[in-house]
């Protein structure tokens, strides 16, 4: 496997790219629950916001830096389809796991569904890619998974709802098909990802603002600059700069390594938890982050040197 893919960036970069992503979406669901505490606004009308200001922010970013050469030029009716696709998953992805905030809470919420995006993310790259992750691979995952468990789970009382776990499982499907189209049309080389990301938000956008309008665009508040605030945050950092890193590195590496490194999400809330909010750092905080740090590590590097896993068939080119 290179280490670098054919759109030029570097493998590690994209790496890097994928980590501060995971780190700044650690803060979205926190946020959500403010805003939930702050105003009425539903699940459906924050997914809106959240992206069409995000849209907004990508769209100013993207006119006011010098215009990069793109090594392939697709036609419209392809870039029409990855757009369509690519947005569908992400509104799938964003307003399902608010919505399972709303009705299972934060805790259970963020396990399910993290939980089940690399699962479903390795059984999709091996069906459709043809990644496999060999012993090794599925070693992280697993660590990976037990750690989220024990730090999300492992101060107790979550309050585990089926609609909220059904909807967590449905967030977690658009998350999988979201990142393995992203690699699946990344292996071709020269993909212009800035202006997919830019489409992308376009059409979730769009997707969204007539179920956000059914359920209430614009929400009461007691507080509107303090909610003013927390959808700006919200579009800026785990939206608009996380989603176009996490476009870009998810193009160059795997899938399944993508979906471990994400995991990295609950670990930086849980340290903002500790660091910010004055809660009690835990022996299940502690052993949660340990292993899932360690399946991040261990993943990532295996990655940015293009060894084999033990067990682990190479890549196809």
């Amino acid at each position: 496997m290179s280490n670098a893919a054919p759109l030029g960036l570097p493998v590690g970069r994209g790496l890097v790219y994928l980590i501060v992503a995971g780190v700044a979406w650690g803060t979205a669901g926190a946020a959500a629950s403010l805003v939930y505490r702050t105003s009425d606004m539903g699940p459906v009308a924050l997914s809106f916001w959240r992206c069409a200001t995000g849209l907004v922010l990508l769209v100013a970013v993207r006119l006011l830096r010098p215009r990069a050469r793109a090594a392939v030029s697709l036609p419209l009716r392809p870039r029409a389809l990855r757009a369509g696709a690519t947005g569908a998953a992400l509104a799938v992805f964003q307003t399902a796991y608010f919505a399972a905030v709303s009705a299972t809470g934060l805790a259970v919420a963020t396990v399910v569904t993290l939980g089940a995006g690399p699962v479903l993310i390795a059984l999709g790259a091996r069906l459709t890619l043809g990644e496999r992750l060999g012993r090794g691979g599925v070693c992280a995952v697993v660590g990976a998974l037990a750690g989220l468990a024990v730090l999300v789970l492992g101060s107790g009382g979550a309050t585990v709802r089926p609609w909220g776990v059904l909807l967590a499982v449905l967030s977690a499907s658009g998350y999988s098909a979201m990142t393995l189209l992203t690699r699946w049309w990344g292996r071709d080389g020269g993909v212009d990802m800035s202006g997919t990301t830019v489409s992308a938000f376009a059409v979730t956008s769009l997707c969204l603002l007539p179920f956000a309008l059914a359920e209430g665009l614009v929400p009461h508040s007691a507080e509107p600059v303090r909610l003013a605030w927390l959808l700006v945050y919200v579009a800026a950092v785990p939206t608009a700069l996380a989603y176009a890193l996490y476009f870009a590195g998810a193009a160059v590496v795997r899938s399944a390594t993508v979906s471990v490194i994400m995991l990295l999400e609950p670990v930086s809330a849980a340290v903002l938890a500790v660091a910010l909010l004055g809660e009690r750092l835990t022996a299940a905080t502690l052993l949660g982050t340990a292993l899932m740090l360690g399946s991040v590590a261990g993943l990532a590097l295996a990655e940015a040197r293009g060894a084999r896993l033990p067990g682990e068939e190479p890549l196809p080119a």
